[in-house]
């Protein structure tokens, strides 16, 4: 079995350096065609099964990938983006002016990040693994997961068994990003992580 990580396309808020979490924004036209591009390079991929987080961001993204497959996208809640609560919309300077120490340990000390009003880790962390055991308990050969910066930081974290407190090592990896984690058995490991050959740098 394979699954084919993606995140979301750019957003508005992406370009406009706000955090989104459960909030959404629209993809902007860069985030549709890179989306175009990775839908092009996946087109002969036969999946037997797609799933999205329920944020319309993702499920645009997937379906941009879909494109003409006879497929439905399978949306799980648990594939949602982390939930800033009043950070959302903010810039990130903005943040880090009036929460500063708050968002250090975010970023820097994640074990030590205690949400204002927001989603913990740990609580993303417990959706991110229910929602990764329920796609591993079905049988198919190629699975397509469409979801979030911090969500894939997270499946990245369970699939590679890293401490909480060593998240800030791994990297967000930009919209369309290609990953592909290899599932034998009770065996997982990434043969490809974020790859972006397929990406057009100088699209506005």
């Amino acid at each position: 079995m394979k699954l084919y990580i993606i995140r979301h396309g750019q957003t508005e808020w992406n370009k406009a350096g706000r955090l989104q979490g459960w909030n959404n924004s629209n993809l902007t036209q860069h985030g549709i065609e890179n989306a175009e591009r990775l839908a092009q390079r996946l087109k002969d991929i036969d999946f037997d099964y797609i799933y999205s987080s329920t944020q319309k961001r993702a499920i645009d993204t997937a379906n941009i990938i879909k494109g003409n497959r006879n497929i439905d996208i399978i949306q799980l809640e648990g594939l949602r983006e982390i939930g800033f609560g009043s950070w959302e919309g903010m810039e990130i300077d903005e943040i880090n002016s009036k929460y500063s120490r708050e968002f250090d340990a975010y970023l820097n000390t994640p074990h030590l990040y205690r949400p204002i009003d927001g989603e913990s880790f740990q609580e993303l962390f417990s959706r991110v693994e229910d929602s990764l055991n329920r796609i591993l308990s079905k049988k198919g050969e190629n699975i397509l997961i469409v979801c979030h910066g911090v969500t894939i930081k997270a499946l990245f974290s369970i699939i590679k068994d890293i401490p909480l407190k060593e998240l800030y090592k791994v990297p967000i990896y930009p919209g369309t990003a290609l990953n592909i984690c290899e599932v034998n058995k009770d065996e997982m490991h990434f043969i490809m992580e974020g790859d972006t050959s397929h990406m057009d740098s100088t699209l506005e």
